[in-house]
């Protein structure tokens, strides 16, 4: 059975609804064994949205590694998180070289939060003129921004600037404080963004649940949203494995069933989204 594919908003393009992101075992450095496993594992599964950052410690080379010829048919992301256009266009430069490849299908503008992050971004000489100019030049196909503190911070960087994507929190603790799904999602529909979630699991403290049995209602919770897809970061094969078993044989939570999931995860659902070690 196939991962079911869904169309990343205006990019139409059809990208797997479950996409490998760049936390985990890639979000280090000195496991190249562990990590060209698990990527060439979730190729050889048929996922085909793949995701880093700069900010990902080693993530971007172990997919330069990996993917050398299955660069074709991937749909290739990473992020920057600077906010001035030398700065960008410096993480960009490293990015591609990185990675392998002359052209990212998505860059994102990373983790923004702050409204001093947005005049940063937007301002002249801010980090959006480098997405711009990579665009133009063929570097990137598509411009995307993330975030996961404020929601209404995101809704700026939306109305100021024609994002392809965003990527934002989609987990069942998002209704207890400043919900992305319920500020963020609808503005991005009203403008056929590709819409990608993330924090499903609440980063793997979801485990820490008195109740917990298995990840698969979070992650049905996630795809019960109006998202195009979601990012999961894998430690290992056998847990990359188990999500694209969950994914294949996914289907709709009913609204009662989400609900229920949103009362359960409600007592702990501020100390999972804002957990610090």
């Amino acid at each position: 059975m196939n991962i079911p594919k869904r169309i990343l908003g205006k990019t139409g393009v059809d990208v797997t609804i479950l996409g490998l992101g760049g936390e985990g075992v890639l979000r280090t450095y000195d496991h190249d064994k562990e990590a060209y496993a698990l990527i060439n594992r979730a190729l050889d599964l048929g996922i085909n949205y793949c995701e880093s950052a700069r900010a990902y410690s080693g993530s971007e080379s172990y997919y330069g590694k990996a993917l050398k010829e299955r660069r074709k048919g991937i749909f290739l992301s990473s992020k920057s998180h600077a906010r001035d256009k030398r700065g960008a266009l410096n993480h960009l430069e490293e990015t591609l070289r990185n990675l392998g490849t002359d052209h990212l299908d998505l860059w994102q503008v990373h983790d923004v939060r702050t409204t001093d992050d947005v005049e940063q971004v937007f301002r002249p000489g801010g980090a959006i003129e480098a997405f711009l100019e990579a665009k133009e030049k063929g570097l990137t196909r598509f411009i995307g921004i993330t975030g996961h503190h404020d929601p209404f911070i995101i809704n700026k960087c939306i109305a100021f600037f024609d994002f392809d994507t965003v990527l934002l929190p989609a987990n069942p603790g998002e209704p207890e404080y400043r919900s992305f799904l319920e500020h963020v999602l609808p503005h991005a529909r009203q403008k056929n963004m590709g819409i990608i979630g993330m924090k499903v699991y609440f980063r793997g403290l979801a485990e820490r649940l008195p109740w917990y049995k298995s990840m698969e209602p979070f992650l049905r919770f996630a795809l019960s949203q109006p998202v195009t897809n979601i990012v999961i970061g894998c430690d290992d094969v056998l847990q990359l494995e188990e999500n694209v078993k969950f994914a294949r044989s996914f289907e709709p939570m009913t609204d009662e069933e989400m609900r229920k999931l949103i009362r359960d995860v409600s007592p702990s659902a501020r100390q999972l989204m804002y957990y610090k070690p």
